[in-house]
């Protein structure tokens, strides 16, 4: 790795790399990852949002009523709110969202059966992956990391290394409060008459007690405002950079109309917009991408004096990234072919 250096995004580093067709895949992958991810967000926060309408109804309503209310109720707060405003408003629903997991861990302490992690289901972990690439993606953030750190080799190891292990542990802890809080006699009761068991629905529904069925919703319905929030911001900034316009409306209506309208006419599509961006986008972006990137760099600068390789093991690894990528893109493929 170089010392020092200007500072520039993963977008400007993989043109700059790879040049505009690098570019251009970079670009229709981050699109994608973010139309994806908005959908899950959008789907899967109306339907929380519609269980909470319909118990002060006291009436049914169709899904696309919850999906409608989240885009606007929270699009429409980004829009009218001023940045300091969205800002604080985040800040509180982060306090939320670490407040209802402490909550989640006490009460799921108290429940704990050990014998629940031996219910196991390893058919399944190839159609998990793509869900933890989502889950642990961080490679667009690196350049700031790199930049803000000066190029210290040490500094950016230790950030990357303590950045990805903090929410690794999140995840692992809170799945392993699913596992545990869900009933194992109900889950193979279910799953003799359906083909997919979704346990979180499951809790939220109360077979875990009320309050866990309530903070469950709750963490779950802040983090998705959380993650949507940011990731409207994310697609705000690229469609500024790309048309080089300050128009809110429309930049607004596109970002928010299509995943709104995806989500309304299909309310179950949060996991499978979950697998589509993390083994489209993510296997790109995240793995083949970076790896052609290396190379590349590696090859261009192996004779540098001040050259240093923050990642070892040479082309191998580089081959081996680029061939898992491709498979997770090929299973999801042959998933979706399936399910037709």
């Amino acid at each position: 790795m170089r010392q020092g250096g200007a500072s520039t995004g993963f977008l400007g580093m993989v043109e700059s790399t790879l040049g505009k067709v690098g570019a251009r895949l970079a670009g229709i992958a981050y699109l994608f990852l973010h139309y994806a991810l908005l959908v899950a967000y959008i789907a899967q926060g109306g339907e929380i949002l519609l269980v909470v309408i319909e118990k002060i109804a006291k009436t049914d309503l169709p899904a696309w009523v919850g999906t409608t209310i989240f885009a606007v109720l929270f699009g429409g707060i980004m829009y009218f709110g001023r940045p300091k405003l969205i800002e604080k408003f985040n800040h509180v629903l982060v306090f939320i969202v670490i407040v209802s997991f402490a909550g989640l861990l006490i009460l799921a302490a108290k429940q704990v059966q050990i014998e629940q992690f031996a219910f196991q289901n390893w058919t399944g972990l190839t159609r998990s992956i793509p869900v933890m690439l989502v889950a642990l993606f961080y490679h667009n953030v690196i350049p700031v990391i790199a930049t803000h750190l000066q190029g210290d080799v040490r500094k950016i190891r230790q950030s990357i290394f303590l950045g990805s292990l903090i929410p690794l542990l999140m995840f692992i802890t809170w799945n392993s409060v699913i596992l545990i809080s869900v009933n194992l006699d109900n889950i193979r009761e279910i799953t003799d008459n359906i083909s997919q068991f979704d346990p979180l629905l499951n809790l939220r529904g109360g077979s875990g007690g009320e309050c866990l069925g309530i903070l469950v919703s709750v963490f779950s319905w802040f983090a998705i405002i959380t993650s949507f929030i940011g990731f409207v911001y994310g697609l705000l900034d690229f469609f500024k950079d790309v048309t080089k316009s300050s128009t809110l409306q429309w930049q607004y209506a596109l970002i928010l109309f299509p995943p709104t309208s995806v989500a309304a006419l299909n309310p179950n599509i949060f996991l499978h917009a979950l697998e589509s961006a993390g083994a489209f986008s993510i296997s790109i972006s995240g793995a083949i991408l970076p790896a052609l990137m290396v190379w590349k760099r590696r090859h261009n600068y192996e004779n540098l004096y001040n050259y240093h390789r923050l990642v070892p093991g040479g082309k191998i690894i580089l081959i081996a990234v680029v061939t898992i990528a491709i498979l997770v893109i090929f299973n999801e493929l042959f998933a979706f072919w399936t399910d037709l």
